[in-house]
Parts: C-alpha cells; sequence; structure tokens
C-alpha cells in the first residue's frame, strides 16, 4: 500500500471530531479514546488542541503527528501575534496548517479540523481531511466515528444556532458516534469559543445523552 501508514505500536486517534459555528461563535468537541490497534492507549485523552487564544484544532490520525503539527501551528501564530500586534484570524491558521499537512502528505496522517473566532471573520470552521486539502464550512466532522454520523448532522444542523443548540448538536453528534465506532468513546470534551472567552465542558461518560441501541 501507498501513502502514510502508522507505524508498528504507533498510537492512532481512532476518534470523533466536530466543529460547528453558531451565532456568536464556535463549539468543537471529541471524544477521548486513544487506540493502538485493538488496544485503548488512553480513555481520557485531549484531542482538543488550543494553537491561539481564539483558535483551537481538533486532531485526528497519528497522535505524534498531530501533536507535532499542532505545536508547529502554535508557535508560528505566537510570533505572528507579537510581530503584527494583533490576533492572528482562524483562516491564517488554516492555510499553516494545510500547508504543513499538503507539503508533507507523504509522511503525515493527520486530519484536522480548525475552529475559533477572530475580528475580521467571526465565528469560522475549517477542516482538511487526510491529503491536505482545505475546506470551509459552517460545520465539520472527522475520524473515524464521523462516519457514522453524517445523515443526523445534515438532518440536524442550521444557520445561526444559539450557543445551546449548538453545544447539544454538537454533543449528541459525538456521541452518537461514540456508540458506533469502536474506535471513538470515553468522554466528550467541548470548548466554546466566542469573542469574550473560551469555555471547556467536559462530559463524563454516565452523562452522555443517550440514545437506542438495541
Amino acid at each position: 500500500m501507498s501513502g502514510p501508514q502508522l507505524k508498528p505500536g504507533e498510537v492512532n486517534l481512532g476518534t470523533t471530531i466536530m466543529a460547528v459555528r453558531f451565532a456568536d461563535g464556535v463549539v468543537v468537541g471529541a471524544d477521548s479514546r486513544t487506540t493502538m490497534g485493538s488496544y485503548i492507549a488512553n480513555r481520557v485523552t485531549d484531542k482538543l488542541t488550543q494553537v491561539h487564544e481564539r483558535i483551537f484544532c481538533c486532531r485526528s490520525g497519528s497522535a505524534a503527528d498531530t501533536q507535532a503539527i499542532a505545536d508547529i501551528v502554535h508557535y508560528y501564530l505566537q510570533v505572528f501575534s507579537v510581530q503584527e500586534g494583533k490576533l492572528p484570524t482562524v483562516h491564517t491558521a488554516a492555510n499553516l496548517f494545510q500547508k504543513l499537512v499538503y507539503d508533507n502528505k507523504d509522511n503525515l496522517m493527520a486530519g484536522i479540523i480548525i475552529g475559533g473566532w477572530d475580528p475580521v471573520d467571526g465565528p469560522s470552521v475549517y477542516s482538511i481531511p487526510l491529503g491536505g486539502s482545505l475546506h470551509k464550512r459552517p460545520f465539520a466532522i472527522g475520524g473515524s466515528g464521523s462516519s457514522y454520523i453524517y445523515g443526523y448532522c445534515d438532518a440536524h444542523f442550521k444557520d445561526n444556532m444559539t450557543r445551546d443548540e449548538a453545544i447539544e448538536f454538537t454533543k449528541n453528534s459525538v456521541s452518537l458516534a461514540m456508540s458506533r465506532d469502536g474506535s471513538s468513546g470515553g468522554t466528550i470534551r467541548l470548548a466554546i469559543i466566542t469573542k469574550d472567552k473560551v469555555e471547556r465542558i467536559f462530559v463524563p461518560g454516565d452523562k452522555l445523552p443517550a440514545f437506542w441501541e438495541g
């Protein structure tokens, strides 16, 4: 097989990640299971990485690859904000991620979703799937669990949701994916990014939204 593959023993973020734009900001969310083949290496992983004050990325693929990419982008955004004296835009962060993933697409296994708020564009969401293409979306889902919830997300997403509606939509979507995908599980971590603040929410396994499971 050609293309990037996990090395023996390399940790994989077989995962469900998601970002949703709402009227005043962005909600990013993810499950917390990290796998090595059929072995669960970590059941409380934080897959939401803050790369600047109001910009987060959600990571799927190789844990090592995505952590390294996020660290590089974080460094460049810090340099940008110091040199320019202003906040970087989400679009700037997304372009940095896209260039790193695309230029190294044969060596990296990384699918990334970027969400955040900036003074120029307000709330925005970008998706970078394997291969390094860049897509601006009102919402984005990724990881192995995402294939189970495309229909649910298409049916229940609406523009200009309220904060609470976006949180509920994200929680329900990730929970549904976790119930079907063996590589997703554990807990749900959320970050709500607005002009004024970043709020983190933790949903433990016994408080997840419940659905019919047969």
